[in-house]
């Protein structure tokens, strides 16, 4: 669990809850969180030690601001990610990833630590949103404008506090985001039942305890072509067992190839992933702090090839045969501090996302839901998504984010809509040249990245 521990906090996301909870649903004892203060300093960036850099506690979560001495009146939030389910309340070193550009360009930002760790996306927004309302009486002028930008389940935060407050905030950037709300949690509970059913042609739910160190070395012994070739070359089971995960991620699109090979593989000394999917397959179905189980997996049908419905024999077993599990009432309950908000899709400010391809922790599939849920609210004119090659967790390069948040400031000032990728047309998802348009072409600059067709 040590092992797992750290990766939480590398790629900012949690699995579902691990502990039981007791009879009935009642609610755990509310841990204590407490700021750690030491954490909160930070050091001004070369060249910009003229700013002005703020810290300090509101409502038990820490802050920072910083106003650089060319403010040009505009304002952006930051919301962070994942940071583990500790009662300490920190933040990073680095804690904006394109803090350079926003001072070269005359803008303030400001981040909270929130006032609760673990998934308590509800809770974040409210704590981002008063920070943006402190930033007034801490710098003595209200912003211009504000935007929000959020990774992971700071793009959930973002995604949440736009709909939220929707006359406050004039646009967002969410990036590698959970974007599908409850969608993520059910890809974990897909893969883990999936893979059992195909493999040992039985699942279960929860998980055993011992899941991860004897199950599912037994399943990849199951689905591999020959002793040790797991995750490279699989047998007829196998193949299957890829094309499902990758229907269930976001859909036929290139850059799963590598994307599969890097999550489910120790490559080059250890810097992939692992069995890092199949330790999310560990929990009870909970998220957060909500003792419910708010996995359903009771409306899918797992296709195992590119044909829509039912076109082979395992696809029929397996979905007779595979473990259902519907989420208890309440578990998806929205409230102003609900664990795992459900988005609407009332959208009233541009929105501008970037995904990695072949994230298989936050899948590309969030990109998927979020463009469906849009266009259902007919607000498909405020989205713009780019997909970009790679498959690590938001593994953007700098040139990435400073384009896409240049693009979304023009479009909120002037209009200008930018381009992006046609993430709601599977068509355009899966031609080999997807993905290329917007993603930095500089060697080597993103994870396991697929290469573009034509350079």
């Amino acid at each position: 669990m040590k092992r797992l521990a750290a990766l939480l906090i590398a790629f900012a996301l949690p699995v579902m809850a691990a502990t039981p909870v007791a009879a009935g649903h009642s609610y755990p004892d509310e841990p204590t969180y407490v700021v750690d203060e030491d954490s909160l300093p930070f050091e001004p960036l070369p060249g910009f030690e003229d700013s002005d850099r703020q810290w300090g506690v509101l409502r038990n979560a820490g802050w920072r601001i910083e106003v650089p001495a060319n403010w040009n009146g505009d304002l952006v939030m930051w919301a962070h990610g994942f940071r583990g389910t500790d009662t300490r309340l920190f933040f990073m070193e680095e804690e904006v990833p394109f803090r350079q550009y926003l001072l070269e360009n005359g803008y303030a930002w400001a981040a909270s630590t929130y006032s609760k760790n673990d998934y308590n996306v509800g809770t974040a927004v409210e704590d981002t949103h008063r920070l943006a309302r402190h930033f007034r009486r801490v710098v003595g002028e209200r912003a211009d404008r504000t935007y929000i930008a959020g990774a992971s389940m700071g793009g959930h935060v973002t995604a949440t506090s736009i709909e939220r407050y929707r006359r406050f905030y004039d646009g967002a950037m969410p990036v590698c985001g959970v974007l599908g709300d409850f969608e993520l949690f059910d890809f974990f509970l897909d893969f883990n039942v999936a893979a059992q059913q195909i493999a040992l042609g039985t699942s279960v739910f929860p998980a055993p305890a011992d899941y991860a160190t004897v199950v599912a070395p037994e399943i990849k012994a199951e689905l591999e072509l020959s002793t040790g070739s797991w995750p490279f070359a699989l047998n007829a089971a196998g193949e299957a067992f890829k094309q499902l995960v990758e229907n269930r991620s976001g859909g036929d699109r290139p850059n799963f190839d590598e994307a599969w090979n890097f999550w489910n593989s120790v490559a080059d000394g250890g810097s992939g992933p692992g069995s890092f999917l199949f330790d999310l397959g560990t929990g009870d179905g909970s998220i957060g702090p909500r003792p419910l189980v708010a996995v359903d997996n009771t409306d899918v049908f797992y296709e195992t090839d590119l044909i829509v419905g039912p076109s082979n024999a395992l696809e029929q077993e397996l979905n007779a045969d595979i473990v259902r599990v519907e989420q208890e009432r309440g578990a998806r309950r929205n409230t102003r501090t609900s664990p795992s908000p459900m988005l609407r899709g009332r959208i009233q400010v541009p929105v501008l996302s970037l995904h990695n391809l072949g994230d298989l922790f936050v899948p590309f599939h969030m990109e998927t839901e979020y463009a469906a849920l849009i266009a259902d609210r007919g607000r498909t004119d405020l989205l713009v998504q780019r997909a970009i090659r790679g498959s690590s967790h938001c593994g953007f390069t700098t040139a990435e984010y400073e384009q896409a948040f240049a693009d979304l400031v023009l479009w909120v000032t002037d209009g200008v809509r930018p381009d992006g990728d046609d993430v709601g047309d599977p068509a355009a998802v899966a031609d080999p040249e997807f993905g290329c348009r917007f993603t930095d072409p500089t060697p080597d600059a993103h994870l396991a990245a697929a290469p573009c067709p034509n350079g």
